[in-house]
């Protein structure tokens, strides 16, 4: 979508300049300001004679109206912060108000880059599935006992995080012994879920001593995480006769039912070809419904890669990818950083991340930087 121009020399709001380094170019800006005279066109319209308006009509403007104030609200709010901006600049130069005036330009500024955020997002389209749950699958990559242990390590992260925002977590499939992890599955479940995960996708490294280290030499390992939109009937529906399934007995360490019952459940996606595997379950049953869960999951995130790809293919995505083989995130140890290598951002804070109270931070780096790449597109 082309952005429509006000008028051909692009210029910035007055007071704009004083916000520092902006995300708003004066594209956008002109972006906002035809916007904001369509709203303004739009109200009049409806506000007038609209006896001659038929009903589809009626409804069409009305949707305009509603989606246009949704960018034009915050940005009659940025304009107000923007003149709030000015008058503290002019207090600054006042000794007597000098201090007060530059606590509140400090506060300003941070409401001024939120509010910038706020109005990047109303701009861009909306993705139904940033709304809904996540599958979240782990795997360890290089590095043997230590990637293993890693594996574990990020699954605990995720669901700290993910009690920490209030949603459910809940482990679908896992092939671990004891803290070595193999392979873990995980449904997160509330909302909003894959709209904050999404960017977690690709192969985390970590650098550190391996407890059975005697030398103190530092290992790099890796583990893969893969996070899936949540599908439901409604977003992939898949026909019986498109699935073979498939019963084995479960493999283990031992047990009453692994190697007794043919509990474990191996479902195919004939036409796509895509295979998963549950024996997490002591039931046939209940193994089906995971396998299920997660192949649903897989198609979907398939269909919206495929899409996502048919509508960029001329663009090199700097985020978001999915690509699992695209390393995303290095976490030393020894250095307690963390830094995601996509947006070159380090926090160097491990142990909060680890417990999942740090990660928001990386999540709202990417998620600004995100925006305004599929911004980019659009101009």
């Amino acid at each position: 979508m082309a952005i429509n121009r006000v008028s051909e020399e692009s210029k910035l709001p007055p007071g704009s300049e004083l916000a520092g380094k902006s995300n708003l170019t004066p594209q956008i800006h002109n972006k906002l300001q035809f916007l904001q005279k369509k709203y303004t066109d739009l109200a009049q319209q409806l506000s007038g004679d609209i006896s001659q308006l038929d009903r589809q009509e009626m409804a069409r403007l009305s949707k305009e109206l509603s989606d246009a104030s949704n960018v034009v609200e915050p940005y009659k709010r940025l304009l107000e912060q923007y003149s709030e901006l000015i008058e503290l600049q002019q207090m600054l130069n006042t000794p007597s108000l000098r201090s007060m005036a530059q606590e509140e330009r400090e506060v300003l500024l941070g409401s001024i880059a939120a509010t910038e955020q706020e109005i990047i997002s109303a701009l861009l389209p909306k993705d139904s599935a940033e709304q809904a749950g996540a599958i979240l699958e782990i795997r360890a990559g290089t590095g043997g006992d230590e990637a293993s242990l890693f594996c574990g390590d990020l699954l605990q992260m995720y669901e700290k995080y993910a009690l920490l925002r209030g949603w459910k977590f809940s482990t679908v499939s896992m092939i671990n012994d004891g803290e070595r992890v193999r392979e873990a599955i995980a449904q997160v479940s509330g909302r909003g879920v894959f709209g904050k995960l999404m960017f977690e996708s690709g192969v985390h490294r970590v650098q550190r001593v391996p407890a059975t280290e005697t030398q103190g030499r530092i290992h790099t390992s890796t583990a893969t995480v893969a996070v899936l939109p949540q599908a439901t009937h409604v977003h992939v529906d898949i026909k019986e006769s498109d699935l073979r399934i498939d019963v084995f007995r479960a493999s283990g360490k031992g047990g009453q039912h692994v190697n007794t019952t043919d509990s474990a459940v191996r479902v195919t996606h004939l036409p796509s070809g895509v295979v998963v595997e549950n024996q997490q379950e002591r039931s046939q049953i209940q193994n089906k419904e995971k396998a299920l869960l997660i192949l649903r999951a897989r198609l979907y995130e398939r269909e919206r890669q495929r899409l996502a790809n048919e509508r960029r293919a001329s663009r090199n995505k700097l985020i978001g990818s999915g690509d699992r083989s695209e390393k995303c995130r290095t976490y030393n140890y020894a250095q307690n950083r963390v830094t995601d290598h996509r947006i070159n951002f380090s926090l160097y804070d491990i142990e909060g991340f680890m417990n999942g109270t740090a990660l928001q931070l990386v999540i709202d780096q990417l998620r600004i930087q995100h925006d305004l790449d599929e911004l980019a597109s659009m101009e």
